[in-house]
């Protein structure tokens, strides 16, 4: 089989381009659906973005009817007489706005006005934006606003102006109601002394409050230099909290203020915070108990507590605990309303599933089993005393990972599915449960939305489709679906392999995997919005993305896989490539490269470093390096918890000798999530194993491929797989152009 010839040349690249999430928008209708219920109503309004135009409809639900939210043409033209300026009917300059006066005028926000307008009469008027002041937190009944001040908490009565100092004791690094803040909020501010809302957590009747006050004096820092500031020559350095795996880290403690009498409760307990921000509450509706979650050092355990607020008393309502971990994106609750019973999820008997508490925290029943995973929990009827879910891997001969709707009773009976298509679900309830929108597609099926009845899941009315002729002159397939084994054998494993339009089974292609492994979630798409790897393809490439053991969305086993063993998951990719290749002999398994970003950076780095003879070329963007150097909580829970010799085992620092081909390192300089020293440390093992390899350091760039140079970045990813894999040389400074205010960039955090 010849190998590929006259691909990564400028057509290549410029049809590449076209695949661009914000260029693509401008080619193809593709069906989303963000709803804005009408208060308690069964009616929704959702913005509808179309090539070239946009609109707002309005649906009623009852009536099953969907409309103009209002006439679009006689709103510009009142707009732009009272305005001044010329506006578009089909690009007006909101995106939100809310019905008012019953329903016969809108309100919203533009070009620093708020305007309302009358849907009867047409007419336009605007004030004045109001801004309340962001760093107040006003109480429910709008008489109160909660503040810092020097580190202290205080209160202001807002119709008369006069304070109450609540607290006198606040220092810098031990200050109340202040979240621990993120470097970016301190670029975005330009300084150190940010301001931010005040951590005030008010009860229902405004009655009282709970906030914290957090002790950050002996937590580990971090200093970034952005090197090039706006409107500055010097350099600009932040200094923020930031605690690495075992050290000591900030702690939260809870505090109660009585508003009438001024009376401080202190809640006799430390919340450790093993980030940034700061720990949250919530109240109960009579204003009389809140509760928050408290997490053990590394994830050991999560407690459901419920405070007294007259007395500061609490007590643990549920507890789960694991030798490993408790996963803190696969466990979640709700409370059922009015009774004070508790949904909890849980992966205690080997799959995450739902369990029934009563109000005193004792478990009455399990009501999901078997070897299939609850993703979430949707939507609770509690006078039917039905829970509503999302779950996958129940249904027979599909893709496990596909989410359905499902419904069952509190006594774990009656079992419904609600979605039976083939395919991966996502609801939207409207606020009285009785119907939810479903958005379902697939990566080879076109995306659909339709209205449901709740009760039983049958369709009222199709609101939205996506229509793929567009795409499919444009040469487009969609990506198929690929299921094979990993090193084990037996473990089934999904991925999905893209195609180039002009692709040529005659022909032999190199292969790029796009990486990700971490364990919080998994990540091969399943829906039909896949584009966003279509552009590498589309210069000569087959690309691949692989599931394997080590991530969520299915058994504790497998998820667990990954324990203390972040690097060991790779075999399972190379394993996959391989078995792909064998099935499809134009994929070149003797060419193989990956690209990545955050725990991906990571990832694309040391698969090259373990599998130096299968993987020759990668991009790594923004890598967590070294588990060592990175954040407390991601790599305690993941990595493990206390910090032992696989930490340093796994590190790509450790492992730096073992480079063999091309790596590309990128990195931020106010990289808000992984310190770009992880990178740095990476080089410098790299340059004392006299390896050669690539780099950018990037300024003004925070975590991922964002910001100004964003497109830069994605021209040199390019560039590099076509001359380093491809072997032919790429157009010289091809400049890449997309819309990204039509686009929606695909932004990784942990």
């Amino acid at each position: 089989m010849p190998a590929l010839e006259a691909q990564g040349k400028l057509e290549d690249y410029q049809r590449a381009q076209q695949f661009l999430t914000g260029n693509l928008r401008h080619i193809v209708y593709l069906a989303d659906i963000n709803p804005h219920w009408i208060e308690k109503t069964p009616r929704f309004w959702y913005r509808k973005a179309s090539p070239g135009a946009s609109e707002f409809v309005l649906v009623d639900v009852e009536r099953s009817t969907s409309t103009p939210a209002f006439d679009h043409a006689r709103l510009a033209a009142a707009l732009s007489e009272a305005g001044k300026r010329e506006y578009s009917p089909t690009d007006l300059p909101f995106r939100e706005f809310e019905f008012v006066d019953d329903a016969k005028a809108i309100r919203f926000s533009a070009d620093g006005a708020e305007w309302t307008c009358s849907i009867t009469t047409y007419e336009c008027k605007s004030k004045p934006e109001e801004h309340i002041h962001s760093e107040e937190q006003v109480s429910p009944n709008g008489r109160w606003a909660a503040f810092v001040r020097d580190h202290n908490l205080f209160l202001r009565d807002i119709s008369t102006g006069t304070e109450l100092q609540l607290t006198t004791d606040g220092v810098g690094g031990w200050d109340y109601a202040t979240p621990l803040p993120s470097l970016r909020l301190m670029v975005d501010q330009g300084t150190q002394d940010v301001k931010q809302p005040a951590a005030v957590f008010w009860a229902p009747d405004s009655s009282k409050l709970v906030t914290y006050r957090i002790d950050s004096r002996n937590s580990g820092r971090f200093t970034s230099l952005q090197f090039v500031p706006p409107n500055q020559l010097r350099p600009k350095a932040f200094t923020y909290v930031y605690p690495l795996p075992g050290e000591v880290l900030a702690k939260a403690e809870p505090i109660l203020f009585d508003i009438q009498s001024g009376r401080r409760i202190d809640v006799k307990t430390a919340i450790e915070l093993p980030f940034q921000d700061g720990p949250g509450f919530e109240w109960f509706p009579d204003s009389k108990n809140f509760f928050y979650d408290y997490d053990e050092r590394g994830y050991k355990a999560k407690e459901l507590r419920v405070v007294d607020a007259s007395t500061g008393e609490q007590r643990v309502l549920v507890r789960e605990q694991s030798e490993t971990y408790v996963d803190p994106g696969e466990t979640f609750y709700r409370f059922v309303k009015g009774t004070g019973e508790i949904l909890w999820s849980s992966e205690r008997d080997g799959w995450n599933h739902l369990y029934f508490y009563n109000s005193t925290g004792q478990m009455e029943r399990q009501l999901t089993e078997g070897k299939w995973v609850v993703q979430q929990i949707e939507h609770v009827d509690d006078a039917n005393r039905r829970v509503y879910f999302s779950a996958g891997g129940r249904e027979k001969d599909e893709d496990p990972y596909q989410a359905h709707l499902y419904s069952v009773g509190f006594d774990g009976k009656g079992l419904q599915l609600l979605t039976p298509e083939n395919a991966y679900h996502s609801v939207n309830f409207s606020p009285d449960g009785m119907y939810f929108i479903d958005s379902y597609s697939r990566p080879d099926l076109p995306d659909k939305i339709v209205l449901r009845r709740s009760k039983d899941g049958s369709e009222v009315r199709v609101l939205e489709q996506t229509d793929p002729a567009p795409l499919t002159k444009m040469g487009w397939k969609a990506p198929e679906s690929f299921h094979g084994k990993a090193t084990d054998g037996t473990t089934d494993l999904y991925g999905l392999i893209w195609r180039p339009t002009n692709f040529d089974t005659s022909k032999k292609y190199p292969i790029v995997e796009f990486v990700y492994t971490g364990p919080q979630s998994y990540f091969v798409p399943k829906t039909f919005s896949t584009f966003w790897l279509q552009p590498m393809a589309e210069l000569g490439f087959v690309v691949v993305m692989v599931d394997g053991r080590g991530t969520a969305g299915r058994s504790r086993a497998f998820h667990q896989f990954s324990y203390r063993n972040l690097g060991g998951s790779f075999e399972d990719h190379v394993a996959m490539i391989k078995q792909m290749a064998a099935r499809y002999p134009y994929m070149d398994a003797e060419r193989v490269g990956v690209f990545g970003t955050s725990a991906g950076g990571y990832g694309a780095a040391h698969a090259m470093l373990a599998f130096p003879d299968f993987y020759k070329v990668g991009v790594s963007t923004s890598g967590d390096h070294d588990a060592r150097l990175d954040k407390a909580w991601w790599n305690e829970v993941y990595q493990g918890y206390p910090v032992q010799g696989d930490y340093a085992e796994q590190s790509n620092v450790t492992m730096a000798s073992r480079l063999k081909g091309h790596l590309l390192l990128e990195h931020g300089d106010i990289d808000d999530n992984v310190h770009p020293v992880e990178t740095m440390r990476f080089v410098d093992a790299l340059m004392k194993a006299n390896k050669d390899f690539d780099m950018l350091l990037v300024p003004n760039m925070f975590h991922g491929e964002s910001g100004d140079h964003a497109l830069y970045l994605v021209r040199r990813r390019w560039d590099y797989f076509v001359q380093n894999l491809l072997g032919v040389t790429p157009p010289a400074n091809f400049e890449i152009k997309e819309d990204r205010e039509a686009g929606n960039p695909r932004r990784r955090r942990r």
